[in-house]
């Protein structure tokens, strides 16, 4: 299995508390990029591929820092201004590089049982194609949220319509499985937004159109109860320092037993 993470942004909503690229934010004594990896590591993940852009230098001296650059390779995104939907398509060959390949947000802070549920060679009804799911969110229109219907996802989008009928929807971790016959459609479908100039979209529209056109190739997997949370706010940070915390004195949280 392969990783590919998404690192590109500038992320303009902590800016007045970070100034370097979100995934460099320390929590508990190491950072996110730290992290992600200890814990790709440990689940077997052959490679990953990192997306970068804003600050990219920074995290190549973070990668040389943790003795990463034999396992991590960079991709420099130099359109990072623009929507992540780029970031996507200048990773596009390397979403087929298969079997599985793991899709990620960098800015994300885990209980590394959320990315064990991903990687467990179970699937749910069988099908590897696979969301996380959390259905404990706060209202609003900032969660990406997944939408389920008798069993079965039917959207994923910050903005839902008004007369969209569903069961019951999660936010999403921003933490996707893909197999290689559909990390190769969507590279292929990040190509219909550049080709379309779409350079603002966010790269979750691109998952979204393969979602709608093959709804039953796609399932998900729940990790409510588990702890998380995508750093955008400053409040946030304070939010994952917290987290942060709390992991280290649970051996199955983190990898530092």
């Amino acid at each position: 299995m392969n990783a590919v993470i998404l690192a590109a942004g500038i992320g303009k909503r902590l800016s007045s508390v970070q100034e370097a690229p979100k995934c460099l934010l320390q929590m508990g004594g190491k950072t996110l990029l730290q992290r992600h990896i200890e814990n790709l590591q440990n689940l077997g993940v052959e490679r990953l591929v990192l997306c970068t852009g804003y600050q990219a230098q920074q995290i190549e001296a973070e990668l040389q820092r943790i003795g990463a650059e034999d396992f991590c390779q960079t991709i420099f995104n130099p359109n990072y201004k623009k929507g992540s939907v780029l970031s996507l398509w200048h990773v596009r060959e390397f979403l087929t590089t298969g079997p599985d390949v793991l899709l990620m947000d960098a800015d994300v802070l885990y209980d590394r049982r959320v990315l064990e549920r991903l990687c467990a060679n179970q699937y749910t009804n069988g099908k590897i194609n696979l969301f996380l799911l959390d259905r404990e969110f706060g209202p609003g229109d900032e969660p990406v949220k997944i939408c389920v219907a008798g069993n079965r996802l039917v959207e994923f989008r910050k903005l839902l319509n008004d007369d969209l009928k569903y069961e019951f929807a999660g936010e999403s971790v921003g933490f996707f499985r893909f197999d290689a016959a559909t990390g190769a459609r969507l590279a292929r479908r990040t190509e219909h937004y550049i080709d379309n100039n779409l350079t603002d979209e966010p790269y979750e529209e691109a998952i979204r159109d393969l979602l709608l056109e093959t709804p039953d190739t796609f399932d998900y997997v729940d990790v409510t109860g588990l702890a998380w949370v995508e750093i955008d706010f400053p409040e946030d940070i304070i939010r994952a320092q917290s987290i942060a915390k709390d992991m280290a004195s649970d051996p199955q949280a983190t990898h530092d037993d």
